[in-house]
């Protein structure tokens, strides 16, 4: 249980650390204007004619970094700076977030296994560490029997929200990957702006790595519980 308790510490740690530079980062490319003048909402809707994607559209969503694409209402959300914003940051943001819907209108393979499995991990998500809890609770208390089954359909549940996150990773990098390369042959950012980009989609992708790391220990960790107690 120890080295539990040290392993997630310093997953805790990476997190803090990947969050804190992600932030740094847009703070400072946010700060140096596109040569070419335009706004994040500028770019997506270019980004998205480029593509042929007519039925999607670009809206202005309030807070900060809460911009992403909604495959069932089909809007391209960028947070209020990203959409106004006319700097590396936002161009990043604005053509990733474009980039799910390109793999939408496309059908790539890993939005599609994500997006079915939004419902269940939804509810498994909810429910999992209750169910996890009020088995290790019955398994001292009442019958380890019982206990062990609730604790095995409770760990059956975390483990469906440890496997979203591990398929969102190649949705999230092939995302990048297409804005990237869009933003670079369409002349949207030059070389400078261009590995500003880049690097801010580099560590905004990590702390979905990081989550899915730390997301695995855990279910790792209710995994030994359940195989000690059997």
């Amino acid at each position: 249980m120890i080295g539990y308790y040290i392993l997630i510490g310093a997953i805790l740690l990476v997190s803090w650390y990947v969050s804190n530079t992600l932030k740094k980062k847009f703070k400072k490319y946010s700060k140096i204007q596109l040569q070419n003048g335009m706004s994040g909402a500028e770019i997506a809707r270019k980004m998205l004619e480029h593509h042929h994607i007519h039925d999607v559209k670009v809206i202005s969503t309030p807070g900060q970094l809460t911009d992403h694409y909604h495959p069932t209402k089909k809007t391209v959300n960028l947070s209020e700076s990203v959409y106004n914003q006319r700097n590396a940051a936002a161009a990043a943001v604005a053509a990733h977030e474009v980039g799910h819907a390109v793999q939408h209108a496309k059908a790539y393979s890993w939005l599609e296994m994500r997006s079915q499995l939004v419902p269940l991990v939804s509810v498994a998500s909810q429910w999992s560490q209750w169910v996890i809890f009020g088995g290790l609770i019955l398994m001292t208390m009442v019958s380890v029997g019982v206990g062990q089954t609730v604790l095995l359909a409770g760990i059956i549940m975390f483990g469906l929200g440890t496997l979203f996150s591990f398929i969102t990773l190649p949705v999230e990098y092939d995302a990048s990957n297409r804005a990237l390369a869009w933003m670079k042959d369409h002349n949207i950012v030059n070389q400078e702006e261009y590995k500003m980009s880049e690097d801010s989609l580099k560590w905004a992708a990590r702390t979905y790595v990081v989550a899915a790391i730390g997301s695995l220990a855990t279910l790792l960790y209710f995994l030994s519980i359940y195989m000690g107690r059997d």
